[in-house]
């Protein structure tokens, strides 16, 4: 029989980001200029492009660089035009750079919106740009599953949202006596959502096997926990992939499994 050829999930991701963007941009107070969105996927695309010729590499394309263009204007925001498109040049410099045991460190993604906010001033992330209703939620948590169970790598996002959830629900509601309302509002967070289905998620800079992948999930929850809660740092999710990530290579001599291939 012939293999029916399947359609890279990079596709599905771009298209669904790109409508959240879209649908953002047109019916929600985004506080994105269209000069800001333009500017990010020309520093972004223009450093790829430098890149791969610079560096004569075949098999890069410009895919994970516009997701990661994509995942910039759905997060972060700032009042100059300059900001983004250095994010987006500095994020994907980053997967050419940063690449200990041959493949890039950081989800650029997250490395993009934790440079804006740490070194540029007016910069930020806001979650009330999404709402808090249900019916967005549900959107958001429908396509992010459809992308994660696509690459094969749904299994981080429910270990991730699982454990961060019983943390929030032990501490929260049961130590501190928080009502049950606090536990659900947070899953009407646009941020929360994006970060678990679309950037935690990251195949290519999450953990090779399983087990890895298990406390990976499990560090980041608990340091999310720890910068949003204890030393009130705000986007605290943002702030626990980031560290996480620099455990991911000793996850991955420990647990060694095949590299993941788009």
């Amino acid at each position: 029989m012939r293999k029916i050829a399947t359609i890279d999930t990079r596709f599905w991701q771009l298209g669904i980001m790109a409508g959240l963007l879209l649908s953002g941009v047109m019916l929600r107070d985004f506080s994105l200029l269209a000069s800001q969105i333009g500017l990010t996927f020309i520093g972004g695309l223009l450093t790829q492009a430098i890149f791969i010729k610079f560096l004569k590499i075949t098999q890069y394309g410009f895919l994970s660089a516009t997701i990661t263009c994509l995942g910039l204007c759905l997060l972060l925001r700032s009042s100059n035009l300059w900001v983004h498109p250095i994010v987006a040049s500095l994020a994907i410099a980053s997967k050419f750079t940063l690449r200990p045991c041959g493949r890039h460190l950081f989800n650029p993604a997250n490395l993009g919106v934790i440079l804006g906010l740490s070194l540029f001033p007016e910069t930020w992330i806001t979650n009330g740009q999404w709402g808090a209703d249900l019916t967005t939620a549900l959107w958001l948590i429908a396509a992010g599953f459809f992308v994660a169970n696509n690459a094969k790598r749904l299994d981080i996002t429910l270990y991730f949202l699982i454990i961060y959830t019983t943390t929030l629900f032990i501490i929260r509601i049961l130590w501190y006596g928080y009502p049950l309302a606090v536990l659900f509002h947070q899953f009407q967070n646009g941020a929360l959502l994006l970060f678990a289905f679309f950037m935690i998620s990251d195949p290519m800079t999450i953990p090779h096997q399983r087990v890895g992948r298990f406390i990976h999930a499990f560090l980041v929850a608990i340091l999310s926990y720890i910068f949003q809660y204890w030393l009130y740092w705000n986007q605290g999710i943002i702030w626990g992939l980031f560290f996480a990530t620099f455990f991911v290579p000793l996850w991955n001599i420990l647990f060694p499994a095949a590299d993941y291939k788009w």
